[in-house]
């Protein structure tokens, strides 16, 4: 083959390929198929639950059906957990993530963030007669029962001293259950989680030990998908706009929404 023949060969191949490229549209694809997968964590109220005849609500599942709304698809939710919620995205069992996820600079490696939809206080709790410090030396000596893989596992295991026991369980609920079983004496985890449990269980007497920082929560799209991004983030902006989004947050956290850190 002569040195045109093979360049024209190149042209033709560079055209068929191109089509194919340009649909590669994870957005468009959405739209397409009238339904969108989302992933959320079902088992950490009032992010996620299931009510009593067993349909999915909370923070996170009101959030979902909006978009979905704003979309105008089908709704399909997809129960995930803290550890595998990114690894599900990442293998195509679900479009977005919507489940109380902070985002990070590892994570951000993996997947995009999108602007924050709503925030939480960090921290770790424990008994009331511990008293809240501002010295991370107060968790010295302590067991602090943590969902492995989340904002406060990595930010623990960065920052407490070799006096402290980080106790890990695969999700909230489990880190929850060995807290109140009395295998810890601490718990970390965000505000909105903790005021839920007191308000199931009154009899729990817990309260902050030590602040860590405010948690933004973002919307995890799968890398490279900038127009859903893009969607995604305008559907953000304008449900703070029209006070949708402030308005879920003191529903089902009972805070108002204060003025978040743009990503």
């Amino acid at each position: 083959m002569g040195i045109k023949a093979f360049l024209a060969s190149l042209t033709v191949a560079a055209a068929l390929l191109a089509p194919a490229v340009a649909q590669a549209d994870k957005l468009q694809d959405i739209l397409d198929e009238g339904k969108i997968r989302v992933g959320i964590l079902l088992d950490v109220p009032p992010w996620g639950m299931t009510d009593a005849s067993g349909k999915p609500t909370g923070l996170d599942v009101e959030v979902a059906q909006l978009l979905a709304e704003e979309l105008s698809v089908e709704l399909d939710i997809v129960q995930v957990t803290g550890t595998n919620r990114i690894p599900n995205l990442l293998s195509d069992q679900t479009d977005i993530i919507i489940a109380a996820m902070g985002a990070t600079s590892e994570r951000a490696q993996q997947i995009m963030f999108s602007q924050p939809y709503t925030a939480v206080q960090l921290g770790v709790f424990g008994s009331p007669e511990i008293g809240l410090s501002e010295d991370i030396s107060v968790l010295d000596g302590h067991t602090i029962a943590v969902a492995r893989g989340t904002t406060l596992d990595l930010w623990l295991t960065d920052n407490v001293t070799s006096g402290t026991t980080l106790a890990r369980f695969d999700d909230v609920p489990g880190a929850m259950a060995a807290y109140l079983a009395g295998q810890a004496d601490m718990f970390a985890e965000n505000s909105a989680i903790i005021s839920n449990l007191r308000t199931d269980r009154p009899e729990i007497e817990i309260a902050p030990v030590f602040e860590i920082r405010q948690s933004p929560a973002h919307i995890g799209v799968t890398m490279g998908e900038h127009n859903l991004l893009q969607w995604v983030n305008t559907f953000v902006f304008t449900n703070v706009i029209n006070g949708k989004l402030p308005a879920l947050q003191e529903k089902w956290f009972a805070t108002k929404r204060g003025q978040l850190p743009p990503l």
